[in-house]
């Protein structure tokens, strides 16, 4: 990803949950539309939107939601302006729902949003089904971050000479 967050595939980067690669083992990813209100497009455009703690869910009907989501009001919005904590839906697929909805219910396993992103002028989200890292699994990856980068590095040097 570039300095102005955009990546080659196209898409421009708006928020990104790093926290959540670090706590959870990403099984799936899934990308979804979100269904905003238009001062809660401004203001995620405007790279304001945090998804820092959120969550999705299927609700029994098997329509998809985000729930702790942070959009703030839009600074010259007026009385009409939206909620910030705002229960909001999730666009996708019928079978794309089952099948989360199948992933959910298996035991440890949750839907976190990882990144909200525009393509082509639409705001997306990519969730992931996710499951819970044990806390020497967090310093296991650590230790193979670390030793990469010091492979990579090595590397790098003895190119040089």
């Amino acid at each position: 990803m570039s300095r102005d967050g955009q990546s080659g595939g196209g898409r421009k980067y708006l928020a990104q949950n790093r926290k959540a690669r670090h706590d959870y083992t990403i099984l799936e990813r899934l990308e979804a539309g979100l269904q905003l209100v238009g001062t809660e497009v401004k203001v995620v455009r405007d790279g304001k939107a945090s998804i820092a703690g959120a969550f999705a869910f299927v609700d029994p009907k098997g329509e998809v939601y985000i729930q702790n989501m942070n959009i703030p009001p839009y600074s010259f919005g007026n009385r009409f302006n939206h909620d910030s904590m705002r229960q909001r839906k999730l666009l996708v697929h019928k079978a794309e729902a089952r099948k989360l909805k199948a992933h959910v219910e298996k035991k440890g396993n949750t839907l976190v949003p990882l990144a909200l992103y525009l393509v082509k002028g639409r705001v997306k989200v990519e969730l992931g089904v996710c499951r819970g890292k044990a806390k020497g699994d967090k310093r296991e990856a650590l230790r193979q971050r670390d030793a990469d980068r010091d492979a990579q590095r090595a590397i790098a040097q003895h190119r040089y000479r």
